[in-house]
């Protein structure tokens, strides 16, 4: 059990950050459910006429807009004629409710519920209006953070990310570092929708999809390859490497597609990343096997082996038979494929190809790894703790999200959860805080 915690302790903190998340982000909000849609058809057979004009209001892609179906097909199945379901935002609402004024036949009954209540719209209307009959479903209190669409949003977010950070761990785990992987992500995005749009575009078959997917993750890695090449064997800092090699891997997405997205994608392309088998989202799926296939190659191979060990002492394993050139080449090819890959899915989620994705990734993929407690000098970290970095870092994100904090001051917070891990992880190669400071 000691040495679980030692290697996979971060688990702690994010179980105690959905706990606070969950606590924090608790609120009233009007019942949007089965069963409030029920009462409320319930309650207007009684007191509503089946002629009178009732107005069902919902806000798009949002769960108040499944309570505006629900209500809008039970109220007709009970007979009422005249109800007028909108979905959409504010304008939406303010425009219907004008052209019913302007027709003569004003609204008698409005419904609304969830995040609809708290529009200004909604309270302008209902001041203006004193003959109009307002029916809102009785208030819950519930965790915003503990939603189902929230946490499908947490999980979404991470996906990308955690791919690429798969190949970031093995490459910090060598003592070193890849700033293109976010830029990576964006060409694979852009040739792979190409290859998709010059072989049929939407009218494509699906096999194009793959071959698309094939180019893009072959691209990222052969410039993987490249990085790597460039700091075994020409001894060129990583750090200097991966960053030529970032800039050179935008510029070249911005001239293929001169500076546009790629919207010329056949409908199959969503599969990877918005399609579910057994019900179970196929990222999720991916995620799993991926991290599996990781956790073992690295814990149970002796090219894992090799990789801990050139992070520990490159010198004392060079003398130990371990090559350690080809080791290094290997982990920054594996960096530019996990980066490729991640931007077919985000591709696949986005149903397009975009030059400007994965901006800022590289940061967030490197404090997911870090967050983890892979150390930066190499040599120690799990891949699994990775991936409960991961979470972390898009806990934090949602968290902040939820509670109405600007992008700058998330900006802040990362940079300060970045440092802490890095102090942590000092203090705990050191052997303690006292000796660390007395070197």
């Amino acid at each position: 059990m000691r040495k679980f915690f030692a290697n996979y302790g971060m688990i702690l903190v994010l179980v105690l950050l959905c706990a606070f998340f969950s606590v924090v982000t608790i609120q009233k909000e009007s019942a949007i459910g089965v069963g409030a849609a029920e009462t409320t058809v319930e309650s207007l057979v009684e007191s509503a006429g089946k002629d009178d004009r009732i107005v069902v209001v919902g806000g798009a892609r949002s769960e108040s807009a499944d309570f505006v179906r629900m209500v809008s097909s039970r109220l007709e199945e009970a007979g009422f004629t005249k109800v007028i379901k909108v979905i959409g935002t504010p304008r939406d609402f303010v425009v219907k409710m004008e052209e019913l004024e302007q027709v003569g036949t004003p609204a008698a009954v409005l419904i609304g519920g969830g995040d609809v209540t708290k529009w200004t719209a909604w309270e302008n209307i209902i001041s203006e209006s004193s003959d109009l009959n307002v029916v809102i479903p009785e208030e819950k209190i519930y965790s915003a953070f503990l939603r189902k669409g929230n946490l499908v949003a947490v999980v979404d977010r991470i996906v990308v990310i955690a791919v690429i950070a798969i190949g970031m761990t093995l490459i910090i785990l060598t003592g070193g570092i890849d700033l293109s992987v976010g830029s990576l992500l964006a060409l694979a995005a852009v040739i792979s929708t190409l290859i998709m749009k010059w072989l049929g575009g939407l009218d494509a078959p699906a096999w194009v999809v793959w071959l698309g997917f094939f180019g893009g993750v072959s691209a990222c890695g052969l410039i993987g390859l490249t990085g790597g090449l460039l700091v075994a064997w020409f001894r060129v800092a990583p750090f200097i490497a991966t960053l030529a090699i970032m800039m050179m891997a935008r510029g070249l997405a911005f001239i293929l597609t001169g500076g546009f997205s790629v919207y010329q994608v056949p409908e199959s392309l969503t599969w990877l990343g918005q399609g579910k088998t057994l019900g179970i989202p196929n990222t999720v799926v991916i995620l799993v096997v991926l991290y599996v296939a990781a956790h073992l190659f690295m814990a149970h191979t002796r090219f894992g082996r090799y990789i801990y060990a050139v992070g520990g002492n490159r010198e004392a394993a060079r003398l130990s038979g371990v090559p350690v050139k080809w080791m290094l080449i290997f982990v920054y090819f594996v960096g530019g494929l996990t980066a490729g890959f991640a931007g077919c899915i985000q591709a696949s989620q986005l149903n397009s190809g975009a030059p400007n994705l994965g901006t800022m990734f590289e940061l967030y993929v490197i404090a997911a790894v870090v967050v983890g407690g892979t150390s930066l000098s190499g040599g120690s970290g799990k891949i699994f703790a990775t991936l409960i970095g991961a979470f972390i870092i898009s806990v934090i994100q949602n968290g902040m999200n939820l509670l109405g904090f600007e992008s700058y001051t998330q900006t802040v917070v990362l940079g300060a959860v970045i440092l802490i891990s890095v102090l942590i992880d000092k203090i705990r190669t050191s052997g303690g805080l006292v000796k660390l400071l007395l070197e």
